[in-house]
């Protein structure tokens, strides 16, 4: 299907009501991989953290990652999850390279936590419930590298490489319900999901959950009914969508996509699909593989988990604040409106105010840089706030240089302008280009002199007691002197000159 098939979005919305379902996978920030003792650490040379275990070779034995069990349990009980009494491992079949064992030791029919929800807020303040069928321990493939084609795929490339260090990591799969009622606001309610379980794997501590590092990855399912039917539509998956953004425009793309296939009335083919970053397309992959297609059946070289009721207890009580009760609580500690919240939830704030703020910057000062300056800088550019080449640790000096003295606000934003640019820590940038406030009496005198001899008339409205426009004359001043003087000093020189008082 082209691009220009698509049915406007608001014309596909009127006709069909669209059904999601979500797929999460989560890396786990375990040491060790799930099934043996092999080192989980990004960026080691290709192929170097494997064993026989992991590459599936001949009388090696699985055992399983205590702590990736945990995860699981933690992450089950953050989503409101029954918790299973007893559960176990199964083998899901499947040849392709980056799989060495030619099968994936996953949990099908019996996963450790299942029947739970995640309530989201949307942009204007609705809560959504999103119902979660299961959470389920697996282990991640392989990596493969596809040379030679123009598009990085296996299609039209010269040759493979793969990389097992990736083999065996620990993963979650967190699956939602069929996803109903959500209308036109589906898109907004599919990254707002994933937003928030991202939040809370993160306030689990149990992954860092970065999605451009593909420690979190989205499977988006999606299926269109007419209105007034109760039957599913058939489904198309798009594939491992690595950023909150793209799932939204994978959900609105896949909607136009498949309304356009069945308006011209097409069948839709349950397929997997690959989602395109540079254009918000999606492209066919292969046939989707059904459940009995895997031949699942239980893993015979694992115990099954049977993890105890006071054993779950305990890692209730470990919970942390989860991320919803912990934005109720800054709104208040910030003393934010309801509406004021709301934007800093839709900017993705939450998180780098919070840090600068715990980096020593007043709350007020933090809220202002992220949501101004920095999250111009994010929608210019299309990117998430988060995502900017600049720290907490960096806004907070920032606004620790400006209460000094040593910045104004605009010497300021040029100074988050050249740390985002890639020019250094914020005091280097100050000395760099030289950009201090310049408060000494002796520096300011020439330009306070020079703006009150080019502007008679302001001085003697001035002289006759309209200090308001001394304002002008500030003006000047800071023009003269690039931004650079203390307006409050420049203010009192003025007046001084003129034998005014404030």
């Amino acid at each position: 299907m082209s691009v220009e098939s698509l049915v406007p979005y608001e014309d596909a919305i009127a006709s069909y009501d669209p059904v999601m379902g979500l797929e999460v996978h989560v890396e786990l920030g375990t040491k060790t991989k799930m099934f043996c003792g092999c080192s989980t650490e990004l960026g080691a040379e290709p192929n170097t953290q494997t064993c026989p275990t992991c590459l599936g070779l001949p009388g090696s034995l699985p055992v399983v990652n205590a702590t990736g069990v945990e995860s699981a349990i933690k992450i089950g009980l953050a989503l409101n999850c029954e918790i299973a009494e007893w559960c176990r491992f199964a083998r899901k079949n499947y040849f392709y390279p980056d799989m060495p064992k030619n099968f994936q030791t996953s949990q099908y029919d019996e996963p450790i936590a299942f029947n739970g929800y995640l309530d989201v807020q949307l942009e204007d303040g609705e809560v959504f419930r999103v119902e979660i069928e299961r959470a389920h321990m697996e282990e991640d493939t392989g990596k493969s590298s596809h040379i030679g084609g123009a598009t990085g795929r296996i299609h039209g490339a010269e040759y493979s490489l793969l990389d097992y260090n990736r083999a065996g990591i620990p993963l979650i799969e967190i699956v939602t319900k069929p996803i109903t009622g959500a209308g036109s606001r589906a898109p907004e309610v599919a990254k707002a999901y994933v937003t928030e379980l991202r939040e809370l794997i993160r306030a689990l501590g149990v992954s860092e959950a970065r999605m451009d590092k593909g420690q979190m990855r989205c499977d988006v399912n999606l299926s269109l009914r007419p209105y007034g039917t109760e039957k599913f539509g058939t489904r198309s998956e798009t594939k491992n969508v690595n950023s909150l953004r793209s799932v939204e425009r994978a959900v609105r793309f896949e909607i136009q996509r498949h309304a356009g296939v069945l308006d011209e009335g097409g069948k839709i083919v349950q397929e997997t699909r690959h989602f395109h970053e540079e254009n918000g397309s999606t492209t066919s992959g292969r046939i989707k593989e059904e459940a009995e297609d895997y031949r699942y059946f239980p893993e015979p070289d694992l115990v099954p988990i049977a993890p105890s009721r006071e054993w779950v207890e305990e890692l209730r009580a470990t919970l942390p604040e989860l991320p919803r009760v912990r934005r109720a609580r800054l709104q208040a500690e910030w003393g934010l409106s309801d509406k004021d919240m709301q934007a800093v939830l839709n900017a993705g704030a939450v998180e780098p105010i919070q840090e600068t703020i715990a980096a020593g910057a007043p709350a007020d000062q933090a809220r202002k840089w992220w949501m101004g300056e920095l999250a111009r800088r994010a929608n210019e550019t299309g990117t998430e706030l988060a995502e900017q080449p600049i720290t907490p640790v960096q806004v907070a000096r920032v606004c620790a240089l400006v209460a000094e003295g040593k910045l104004n606000d605009k010497l300021a934003r040029q100074v988050i302008e050249a740390v985002l640019a890639g020019e250094g820590e914020p005091d280097e940038v100050v000395e760099k280009r030289g950009l201090a406030v310049v408060s000494d009496d002796s520096a300011l005198g020439a330009a306070v002199d020079a703006a009150i001899a080019d502007n008679e008339a302001i001085a003697a409205k001035i002289r006759d007691g309209k200090v308001a426009a001394v304002g002008a004359l500030v003006g000047a001043v800071m023009k003269a002197t690039r931004g650079q003087a203390d307006a409050a000093r420049v203010k009192d020189l003025i007046l001084e000159r003129l034998g005014v008082q404030a």
